[in-house]
Protein backbone atom coordinates (compact mmCIF):
# COMPACT_ATOMS: atom_id res chain seq x y z
CA UNK A 1 0.00 0.00 0.00
CA UNK A 2 1.51 3.34 -0.77
CA UNK A 3 1.27 5.90 1.87
CA UNK A 4 4.48 7.88 1.32
CA UNK A 5 2.17 10.66 0.60
CA UNK A 6 1.18 10.82 4.22
CA UNK A 7 3.49 13.20 5.07
CA UNK A 8 3.59 17.15 5.85
CA UNK A 9 1.78 19.95 6.02
CA UNK A 10 -2.22 18.81 5.51
CA UNK A 11 -4.55 21.25 6.17
CA UNK A 12 -8.08 20.42 7.72
CA UNK A 13 -10.26 22.42 5.23
CA UNK A 14 -13.17 24.74 7.20
CA UNK A 15 -16.33 24.07 4.99
CA UNK A 16 -17.73 27.57 3.68
CA UNK A 17 -21.62 28.00 3.34
CA UNK A 18 -24.08 30.53 2.01
CA UNK A 19 -26.41 32.60 3.74
CA UNK A 20 -29.38 30.21 3.69
CA UNK A 21 -26.59 27.71 5.04
CA UNK A 22 -26.03 25.62 2.11
CA UNK A 23 -22.44 24.24 1.09
CA UNK A 24 -20.78 27.32 -0.97
CA UNK A 25 -18.84 25.62 -3.26
CA UNK A 26 -17.89 28.44 -5.27
CA UNK A 27 -16.08 29.74 -2.19
CA UNK A 28 -14.76 25.81 -1.51
CA UNK A 29 -12.91 26.26 -5.27
CA UNK A 30 -11.10 29.13 -4.48
CA UNK A 31 -9.74 27.07 -0.81
CA UNK A 32 -8.87 24.50 -3.15
CA UNK A 33 -6.98 26.59 -5.43
CA UNK A 34 -5.19 29.37 -2.84
CA UNK A 35 -4.11 25.45 -1.28
CA UNK A 36 -2.45 24.42 -4.75
CA UNK A 37 -0.73 27.45 -4.88
CA UNK A 38 0.70 27.34 -1.64
CA UNK A 39 2.54 23.72 -2.16
CA UNK A 40 -0.02 22.39 0.59
CA UNK A 41 0.48 18.32 1.11
CA UNK A 42 -2.66 17.02 1.61
CA UNK A 43 -6.70 18.55 2.09
CA UNK A 44 -8.77 16.95 4.86
CA UNK A 45 -12.41 17.43 3.61
CA UNK A 46 -15.30 17.12 6.28
CA UNK A 47 -12.98 16.85 9.73
CA UNK A 48 -13.65 18.82 12.74
CA UNK A 49 -12.96 22.24 11.36
CA UNK A 50 -14.78 21.21 8.32
CA UNK A 51 -18.09 20.84 10.80
CA UNK A 52 -18.52 17.67 9.69
CA UNK A 53 -20.98 16.84 12.44
CA UNK A 54 -23.72 19.42 10.46
CA UNK A 55 -22.94 18.04 7.49
CA UNK A 56 -25.24 14.80 5.95
CA UNK A 57 -24.46 12.13 4.35
CA UNK A 58 -25.42 13.13 1.07
CA UNK A 59 -23.45 16.74 1.76
CA UNK A 60 -20.16 14.77 2.69
CA UNK A 61 -20.47 12.89 -0.30
CA UNK A 62 -21.27 16.13 -2.76
CA UNK A 63 -18.30 17.85 -1.06
CA UNK A 64 -16.10 14.87 -1.62
CA UNK A 65 -16.74 14.45 -5.32
CA UNK A 66 -16.57 18.35 -6.05
CA UNK A 67 -13.09 18.81 -3.78
CA UNK A 68 -11.49 16.17 -6.47
CA UNK A 69 -13.15 17.77 -9.38
CA UNK A 70 -11.52 20.97 -8.39
CA UNK A 71 -8.29 19.69 -7.24
CA UNK A 72 -7.81 17.85 -10.45
CA UNK A 73 -5.47 15.27 -8.68
CA UNK A 74 -3.15 17.97 -8.10
CA UNK A 75 -2.83 16.95 -4.04
CA UNK A 76 -4.13 13.75 -2.09
CA UNK A 77 -7.45 14.24 -0.75
CA UNK A 78 -8.18 12.54 2.72
CA UNK A 79 -11.86 12.05 3.60
CA UNK A 80 -12.85 12.45 6.92
CA UNK A 81 -15.35 9.33 7.09
CA UNK A 82 -15.75 8.95 11.02
CA UNK A 83 -19.37 8.19 13.21
CA UNK A 84 -20.24 7.86 16.37
CA UNK A 85 -22.02 4.79 15.11
CA UNK A 86 -19.61 2.27 13.58
CA UNK A 87 -22.11 1.24 10.79
CA UNK A 88 -22.65 4.69 9.89
CA UNK A 89 -18.76 4.83 9.80
CA UNK A 90 -17.78 2.16 7.97
CA UNK A 91 -20.81 2.74 5.53
CA UNK A 92 -19.47 6.08 4.61
CA UNK A 93 -15.44 4.64 4.88
CA UNK A 94 -16.67 2.14 1.84
CA UNK A 95 -17.58 4.59 -0.37
CA UNK A 96 -14.92 7.24 0.44
CA UNK A 97 -12.20 5.67 -2.45
CA UNK A 98 -15.02 5.91 -5.32
CA UNK A 99 -15.98 9.76 -4.00
CA UNK A 100 -11.89 10.34 -5.32
CA UNK A 101 -10.11 9.89 -1.78
CA UNK A 102 -6.78 8.34 -1.23
CA UNK A 103 -7.32 8.04 2.78
CA UNK A 104 -9.61 8.53 5.17
CA UNK A 105 -9.48 9.74 8.69
CA UNK A 106 -11.74 8.23 11.27
CA UNK A 107 -12.42 9.77 14.26
CA UNK A 108 -13.02 8.44 17.50
CA UNK A 109 -16.44 7.58 18.12
CA UNK A 110 -18.16 11.00 19.76
CA UNK A 111 -20.50 10.81 22.70
CA UNK A 112 -20.91 7.06 23.12
CA UNK A 113 -17.32 7.43 25.38
CA UNK A 114 -16.39 3.11 24.44
CA UNK A 115 -13.80 1.47 26.14
CA UNK A 116 -10.35 0.87 24.51
CA UNK A 117 -12.02 -2.64 23.58
CA UNK A 118 -15.05 -0.75 21.94
CA UNK A 119 -12.56 1.30 19.95
CA UNK A 120 -10.53 -1.70 18.89
CA UNK A 121 -13.30 -3.18 17.18
CA UNK A 122 -15.40 0.05 15.77
CA UNK A 123 -11.95 0.88 13.95
CA UNK A 124 -11.41 -2.71 12.97
CA UNK A 125 -14.46 -2.89 11.36
CA UNK A 126 -14.21 0.58 9.66
CA UNK A 127 -10.74 -0.42 8.56
CA UNK A 128 -12.20 -3.23 7.07
CA UNK A 129 -14.82 -1.62 4.51
CA UNK A 130 -12.21 0.00 2.31
CA UNK A 131 -8.73 -0.64 0.73
CA UNK A 132 -7.58 2.58 1.40
CA UNK A 133 -4.95 4.27 4.12
CA UNK A 134 -6.76 4.66 7.42
CA UNK A 135 -5.84 7.62 10.02
CA UNK A 136 -6.79 7.03 13.34
CA UNK A 137 -7.91 10.33 14.78
CA UNK A 138 -7.60 10.97 18.33
CA UNK A 139 -9.54 14.10 19.89
CA UNK A 140 -10.33 13.59 23.33
CA UNK A 141 -11.17 17.05 23.61
CA UNK A 142 -14.31 16.87 20.86
CA UNK A 143 -15.22 13.37 21.51
CA UNK A 144 -14.61 12.85 25.60
CA UNK A 145 -13.23 9.58 24.34
CA UNK A 146 -9.06 9.21 24.70
CA UNK A 147 -7.39 6.49 22.73
CA UNK A 148 -4.98 5.22 24.48
CA UNK A 149 -0.98 4.53 23.20
CA UNK A 150 -1.87 0.53 23.75
CA UNK A 151 -4.73 1.15 21.45
CA UNK A 152 -3.31 2.84 18.78
CA UNK A 153 -0.39 0.32 18.87
CA UNK A 154 -3.01 -2.58 18.75
CA UNK A 155 -4.84 -1.09 15.91
CA UNK A 156 -1.29 0.12 14.21
CA UNK A 157 -1.60 -4.10 13.29
CA UNK A 158 -3.99 -3.43 10.79
CA UNK A 159 -2.52 -3.59 7.57
CA UNK A 160 -4.58 -0.34 6.21
CA UNK A 161 -4.29 1.66 9.48
CA UNK A 162 -0.91 3.31 8.88
CA UNK A 163 -1.16 6.93 11.09
CA UNK A 164 -2.93 8.18 13.76
CA UNK A 165 -3.81 12.48 13.84
CA UNK A 166 -3.04 12.90 17.59
CA UNK A 167 -4.58 15.35 19.40
CA UNK A 168 -4.96 14.77 22.82
CA UNK A 169 -2.52 17.66 23.64
CA UNK A 170 -0.63 14.92 25.89
CA UNK A 171 3.29 14.88 24.81
CA UNK A 172 3.88 11.72 26.60
CA UNK A 173 1.24 9.73 24.69
CA UNK A 174 2.82 11.00 21.62
CA UNK A 175 6.07 9.97 22.29
CA UNK A 176 5.09 6.12 23.43
CA UNK A 177 3.03 6.12 19.80
CA UNK A 178 5.93 7.10 17.85
CA UNK A 179 8.79 5.22 20.31
CA UNK A 180 6.73 1.86 20.00
CA UNK A 181 4.82 2.14 16.66
CA UNK A 182 6.05 -0.83 14.24
CA UNK A 183 7.93 0.51 10.65
CA UNK A 184 5.93 2.44 8.44
CA UNK A 185 3.29 3.75 11.03
CA UNK A 186 3.18 7.44 11.44
CA UNK A 187 1.87 10.39 13.57
CA UNK A 188 0.68 13.73 12.28
CA UNK A 189 0.37 16.56 14.83
CA UNK A 190 -3.58 17.41 15.46
CA UNK A 191 -2.51 20.52 18.39
CA UNK A 192 -0.56 22.91 15.80
CA UNK A 193 0.81 24.47 18.77
CA UNK A 194 2.65 21.67 19.49
CA UNK A 195 3.45 21.39 16.08
CA UNK A 196 6.93 21.56 16.38
CA UNK A 197 8.01 19.35 19.78
CA UNK A 198 5.49 16.36 17.73
CA UNK A 199 7.61 17.00 14.90
CA UNK A 200 10.27 16.93 17.24
CA UNK A 201 9.82 13.76 18.76
CA UNK A 202 9.23 12.05 15.15
CA UNK A 203 6.00 13.33 14.00
CA UNK A 204 5.46 13.26 10.22
CA UNK A 205 3.24 16.63 9.61
CA UNK A 206 0.70 18.12 11.05
CA UNK A 207 -3.23 18.33 9.97
CA UNK A 208 -3.69 21.69 10.75
CA UNK A 209 -6.04 24.54 11.64
CA UNK A 210 -3.63 27.13 10.98
CA UNK A 211 -2.97 26.06 7.41
CA UNK A 212 -6.36 27.60 6.62
CA UNK A 213 -5.09 30.75 7.37
CA UNK A 214 -1.19 30.71 6.73
CA UNK A 215 -0.78 27.71 3.90
CA UNK A 216 2.56 28.80 2.53
CA UNK A 217 4.44 28.95 6.28
CA UNK A 218 3.04 25.92 7.40
CA UNK A 219 4.62 23.65 4.28
CA UNK A 220 7.46 25.91 4.69
CA UNK A 221 7.41 25.10 8.19
CA UNK A 222 6.80 21.06 7.90
CA UNK A 223 9.26 21.47 4.99
CA UNK A 224 12.12 22.60 7.72
CA UNK A 225 11.16 20.09 10.06
CA UNK A 226 11.10 17.07 7.98
CA UNK A 227 14.45 18.01 6.25
CA UNK A 228 16.34 18.15 9.55
CA UNK A 229 16.72 22.38 9.63
CA UNK A 230 15.16 22.89 13.20
CA UNK A 231 16.57 26.25 13.53
CA UNK A 232 14.28 27.08 10.49
CA UNK A 233 11.59 25.15 11.74
CA UNK A 234 11.68 26.89 14.68
CA UNK A 235 11.91 30.45 13.74
CA UNK A 236 8.41 29.54 11.62
CA UNK A 237 6.98 28.13 14.70
CA UNK A 238 7.36 31.28 17.11
CA UNK A 239 6.21 33.22 13.86
CA UNK A 240 3.48 31.26 14.11
CA UNK A 241 2.47 31.05 17.29
CA UNK A 242 0.44 33.83 18.29
CA UNK A 243 -1.73 32.20 15.14
CA UNK A 244 -1.95 29.13 16.69
CA UNK A 245 -2.98 29.52 19.66
CA UNK A 246 -5.62 32.83 18.60
CA UNK A 247 -7.34 30.12 15.80
CA UNK A 248 -9.05 28.61 19.28
CA UNK A 249 -9.74 31.89 20.98
CA UNK A 250 -13.14 30.61 20.45
CA UNK A 251 -14.58 27.25 19.33
CA UNK A 252 -12.86 25.79 16.21
CA UNK A 253 -13.80 26.74 13.47
CA UNK A 254 -15.04 30.49 14.59
CA UNK A 255 -11.56 31.74 14.08
CA UNK A 256 -10.02 30.62 11.28
CA UNK A 257 -13.71 31.42 9.46
CA UNK A 258 -13.14 34.89 10.70
CA UNK A 259 -9.95 35.03 9.10
CA UNK A 260 -10.46 33.25 6.19
CA UNK A 261 -13.71 36.38 5.85
CA UNK A 262 -10.89 39.03 6.35
CA UNK A 263 -8.78 37.82 3.99
CA UNK A 264 -12.22 38.19 1.58
CA UNK A 265 -12.02 34.15 1.01
CA UNK A 266 -15.54 33.19 2.30
CA UNK A 267 -18.22 34.58 4.69
CA UNK A 268 -17.92 33.74 8.05
CA UNK A 269 -21.23 31.22 8.14
CA UNK A 270 -21.64 28.14 10.49
CA UNK A 271 -24.40 25.88 11.56
CA UNK A 272 -26.13 25.62 14.97
CA UNK A 273 -25.12 24.81 17.17
CA UNK A 274 -22.26 26.84 17.16
CA UNK A 275 -22.70 30.51 16.02
CA UNK A 276 -20.82 32.91 14.11
CA UNK A 277 -17.81 34.75 15.14
CA UNK A 278 -17.94 37.21 18.03
CA UNK A 279 -16.43 40.70 17.89
CA UNK A 280 -13.59 39.72 20.12
CA UNK A 281 -12.64 37.19 18.16
CA UNK A 282 -12.49 39.37 15.13
CA UNK A 283 -10.23 41.93 17.15
CA UNK A 284 -8.00 39.12 17.93
CA UNK A 285 -7.71 38.04 14.84
CA UNK A 286 -7.03 41.08 12.82
CA UNK A 287 -4.76 41.85 15.20
CA UNK A 288 -2.64 38.59 14.61
CA UNK A 289 -2.86 38.47 10.78
CA UNK A 290 -0.60 41.29 9.81
CA UNK A 291 2.59 40.19 9.35
CA UNK A 292 2.05 36.71 7.60
CA UNK A 293 3.05 35.99 4.51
Amino acid sequence: MKTDFLKGSWVALVTPFKENLEIDFAAVEKLVDLHLRAGTDGLVICGTTGEAATLSFAEKTELMKQVRRFSRGKVPLMFGSGNNDTSSAADLTAKAQDLGADAVLVVTPYYNKPPQAGLVAHFNKVAAATALPVVLYNVPGRTGCNMLPETVLTLAEIPNIVAVKEASGNLDQTMEIVRRAPGGFALFSGEDGLNLPIMGCGGVGAISVTANVAPVMMKQFCDAALSGNWSKARELHYRLLDLHRNLFCETNPLPAKAALKRLGLIDDQVRLPLCRPSARAYEIISRTLPGLE
